[in-house]
């Protein structure tokens, strides 16, 4: 069976216990949207700005004391976050951050909505990935969500780039999880 990389990511969300997102949607994670839409078990807040949609996740996180998660889309919807994660990182409340970007020949040429979200909130969060190989993509939600939840917790930006949530790969992907942590 093949799966795309945002039904790989919504599998995973819901291995990971994920009940509630919150997000605003737009162009690039609309796909990740469509997966959610199947995905009955979490409920989706949807809020009026991607920075409101950061600090609910972020209160979530710190009143129900399980991983809050964020969704945006790229370029001005991921940088919407910035407070939300810078937050959450100062006041270490576990929050996934997921941004969807461009496609990955438009990555660094300054397309329309293109950012490097990355080099962004480097600073302000423990870890980062672009994940730009729809194969790698479970190991690396669950390696999000254990360090998310370990030592201070604190927040993650987890970048999908567009080809690694649309393209197709088997569902074996879902069913491995590396006995190491990937560093990408």
């Amino acid at each position: 069976m093949k799966l795309t990389g945002a039904r790989i990511l919504m599998e995973c969300l819901r291995e990971q216990k994920v009940d509630t997102i919150f997000g605003y949607p737009g162009g690039t994670i609309l796909n990740v949207y469509d997966a959610l839409y199947d995905c009955k078990e979490i409920t989706h807040i949807l809020t009026s700005h991607e920075q409101g949609a950061a600090h609910a996740a972020d209160g979530y996180a710190r009143s129900t004391g399980k991983v809050g998660v964020c969704f945006a889309t790229s370029g001005p919807g991921a940088t919407n976050l910035v407070t939300g994660i810078a937050t959450a990182y100062m006041d270490s409340s576990p929050v996934v951050f997921i941004t969807v970007n461009v496609g990955e020949s438009l990555i660094g040429k300054d397309t329309f909505q293109e950012v490097d979200i990355t080099g962004i909130t480097l600073p302000i969060t423990k870890c980062n990935y672009l994940v730009k190989d729809a194969t790698k993509l479970a190991d690396i939600i669950r390696e999000a969500f254990a360090i998310a939840r370990s030592g201070r917790p604190g927040r993650l930006q987890k970048l999908v780039g567009y080809a690694a949530q649309s393209r197709y790969d088997d569902d074996r992907v879902l069913r491995t999880c590396s006995d190491h942590l990937l560093h990408l």
